[in-house]
């Protein structure tokens, strides 16, 4: 049942604004740690400090950040990072987090695409481009639903903080390194493409890089040599198994995934002539983690794993693999189970939009949650668009996802927040 503040509320929220706002947004082609993710940054807060915001936008701290035993990891090169956080000024309730990330990846082959990737297209109610999905509509969403809460003039007792952050796609730095600055809340919704889902946990990620070495001859004289490539194969062999053992018997959460937590290679490089015998081979991929389990107990499996490998191949027994851990290191993360927010969240969908309760379920992939989870906030994930398009030249979210999703952060806000 939506009380008069939130009907005022809900009548205010502007389609068109919200989608010029996307649009705005995709404009800016802000790939993780170049000049153009420190530029939106800077818009943002124009944005937030023109909806009455207190706003916090700083130079972090790079050095500090990585010295930390704590750091996250990244992978993209960066000269600089700028944090960002806007509050209402509300002083006697509790603080509801509204977090996204303003970082995307690369938008790979121009030629994959149907136009640049940094130039919105509209086509219906779809809106493409690098972005649209992950996560600029959810920042969107969120403009739009304190936009609406401004335009009716409701007033709320306690705080929103809204924490726009650079770094998710490579580890999360941006999220970290606002928590370190001492912003926090009492639950959080980062709003990640759910695809109609409320996201109560994440499977962690960790980055490794595996070299696996060979014995270099002239090509002519391959039996005089060993193919690193070919002393990889085992150890893809034996990753392969690893991959099924882990997965054997998911959380209820992540049942529904065929693979929980993947394990990937993503980068093979080897040998550096064509005529020559290849002695080197380096791997580097993902390693899922499981809901609950340490980070340093999935690399000692992985570890393990490659070592055992080794120990049965003739040759790499005596000239062994090995495993380094670069880049992004994402745990698992969740809300603690029977928490409210989940509850709240789901109300205020069925309420604002009319379609139900949206169903409860855990995501494959890492994310800032389990920084903020890690923190103590409670912290879930709802938002517009699909995971399944992001990250490729298929990236698009619908209009009405955005729409909706603004819709349901305007209770959300109001009934955590309170009213005066």
């Amino acid at each position: 049942m939506l009380s008069r503040e939130e009907g005022a509320a809900l009548a205010a929220v502007d389609e068109g604004d919200a989608v010029r706002t996307l649009l705005e947004l995709i404009e800016v082609p802000s790939v993780t740690g170049s000049a153009a993710e420190s530029e939106l940054q800077h818009l943002l807060a124009r944005r937030l400090e023109l909806l009455g915001l207190d706003v916090d936008l700083w130079s972090m701290d790079l050095a500090a950040l990585r010295a930390d035993p704590d750091f996250p990891g990244s992978e993209a090169p960066r000269e600089e990072a700028w944090g960002l956080v806007g509050t209402t000024g509300g002083e006697d309730g509790p603080t509801l987090v509204l977090q996204g990330h303003v970082d995307v990846v690369p938008p790979g082959d121009p030629a994959a695409w149907a136009g640049d990737p940094f130039v919105p297209r509209v086509t219906g109610d779809l809106v493409h481009g690098r972005g649209a999905c992950d996560m600029k509509a959810g920042l969107a969403a969120h403009l739009a639903a304190l936009a609406a809460i401004r335009a009716a003039g409701v007033r709320l007792r306690g705080k929103v903080a809204v924490h726009f952050v650079v770094g998710e796609e490579d580890g999360g730095l941006g999220a970290f390194g606002t928590l370190r600055r001492g912003h926090r809340g009492d639950a959080c919704v980062i709003t990640e493409p759910t695809g109609g889902r409320v996201i109560t946990a994440n499977a962690g990620a960790l980055t490794f890089r595996l070299a696996v070495p060979g014995l270099s001859a002239h090509g002519s004289s391959r039996d005089q040599g060993v193919s690193a490539i070919d002393a990889f194969l085992p150890l893809h062999r034996a990753l392969a198994v690893l991959e099924a053992d882990r997965n054997r018997d998911p959380a209820p959460l992540m049942a529904e995934h065929p693979i929980p937590y993947g394990l990937s290679i993503g980068t093979l490089r080897a040998g550096d002539w064509a005529s020559s015998v290849p002695d080197l081979l380096v791997a580097e991929g993902r390693l899922g983690v499981r809901l609950g389990e340490e980070p340093a107990a999935a690399r000692a499996e992985f570890e393990r794993c490659v070592a055992e490998a080794c120990d049965a191949d003739p040759w790499l027994r005596d000239h062994p693999a090995t495993v380094t851990w670069p880049g992004g290191q994402f745990a698992s993360g969740a809300l603690p189970e029977g928490h409210p927010l989940a509850a709240l969240v789901r109300d205020a969908r069925e309420d604002a939009v009319g379609d139900g309760r949206p169903p409860v379920r855990g995501a494959t992939y890492g994310s800032d949650l389990r920084l903020y989870a890690g923190a103590g906030i409670p912290t879930l994930q709802y938002g517009p668009g699909d995971i399944q398009v992001a990250h490729s030249a298929r990236e698009q979210v619908s209009v009405r996802e955005v729409v909706d999703a603004a819709r349901t952060l305007v209770p959300v806000i109001l009934r955590s927040a309170g009213t005066r």
